[in-house]
């Protein structure tokens, strides 16, 4: 099992420009915590307001979903407050959940990053793929079938492992949690909005965008980070990929600078906030040429669906 390459930050950067990059904030990530429920709420208002909005309102909270979930991900590094304990309660409590089962689990990814015992290999392996198979993909995700069919197999895994006295493994017992949550979640909103003629809300306005767009956002990320990435890539700067992503993106598609991908793997315990500013220390050191960089997330599309395609895009 060898490991993948990493980089010692003391060979790129001086001791004062890492200091700052490695610094953690007591409440920059509380406070993009603070943010994405904020934006939901103030999206999800906006529909009950003009009820037009909607399928605007369902792209913005679908993407503020994926971006708690990028939160959480933050935690799973140490990364979202410098108290351990504050980063993982406010990590396993005020984003997605589950960031006890998720930290060993994204851990090992790092570790083994395109490598035969990468657990993400499975998401990147397949590409790239036809375009008509990226189009049925995302169809499935928009309708919410890519949703279902995950739900109801972890579901059918779970009976199966509990018939058969066998312990669960623990993506089973993260669902289960997600579940009671999502349950007690629903119930609660409900509760406060039923008396308002609003017991539609948590349907429409929660589960409508965790069940359609934040389904094709979070494989249009998967797509971006790894996609057509060699397997078993020695060279830190092309294990993973950043792509460029404009106002619209990042509000839509890429929240808290998930789209710096790159930056992320070859400093994982950087904060979300700090990875603009290690991406453009390191252009202004000349390693951009050594970066594995796309210019944008359509250009990713196209590489990921190039499979059968002459002339397509050079693989990454």
């Amino acid at each position: 099992m060898a490991v993948a390459p990493r980089i010692d930050p003391k060979t790129l950067f001086s001791a004062q420009e890492w200091a700052s990059l490695s610094n953690r904030s007591n409440w920059k990530g509380l406070a993009l915590i603070a943010h994405a429920w904020g934006v939901i709420l103030a999206a999800a208002a906006m529909v009950v307001i003009w009820p037009l909005t909607l399928p605007l309102a369902i792209m913005i909270i679908g993407g503020r979903q994926l971006g708690l979930a990028v939160l959480m991900h933050d935690a799973a590094h140490g990364a979202l407050h410098r108290n351990l304990k504050v980063n993982d309660w406010a990590g396993e409590n005020l984003t997605t959940g589950g960031l006890h089962r998720y930290r060993p689990y994204h851990l090992t990814h790092h570790k083994f990053v395109q490598q035969t015992e990468d657990p993400d290999l499975v998401l990147s392996a397949p590409f790239p793929i036809t375009p008509t198979s990226l189009r049925r993909k995302i169809i499935r995700d928009l309708t919410g079938q890519t949703w279902f069919k995950q739900r109801f197999g972890l579901a059918r895994s779970q009976l199966a492992a509990r018939k058969a006295g066998e312990p669960l493994l623990p993506i089973l017992q993260a669902e289960i949690v997600r579940k009671r949550r999502m349950l007690i979640g629903a119930a609660i909103t409900i509760a406060l909005t039923a008396p308002f003629g609003l017991w539609w809300a948590w349907f429409v306005l929660w589960l409508l965008p965790q069940a359609t767009w934040m389904q094709m956002i979070t494989r249009l990320r998967n797509i971006a980070e790894h996609a057509c990435v060699a397997r078993d890539e020695r060279d830190p700067f092309r294990c993973a990929r950043t792509t460029y992503a404009g106002p619209v993106e990042r509000a839509l598609i890429a929240p808290y600078w998930v789209n710096y991908h790159c930056e992320h793997h070859i400093f994982m315990h950087l904060p979300c906030y700090n990875l603009p500013r290690a991406h453009r220390l390191l252009l202004a050191k000349g390693l951009g040429p050594q970066m594995e960089i796309r210019g944008g997330y359509l250009e990713v599309l196209r590489l990921a669906a190039s499979k059968g395609v002459s002339g397509g895009l050079a693989p990454a």
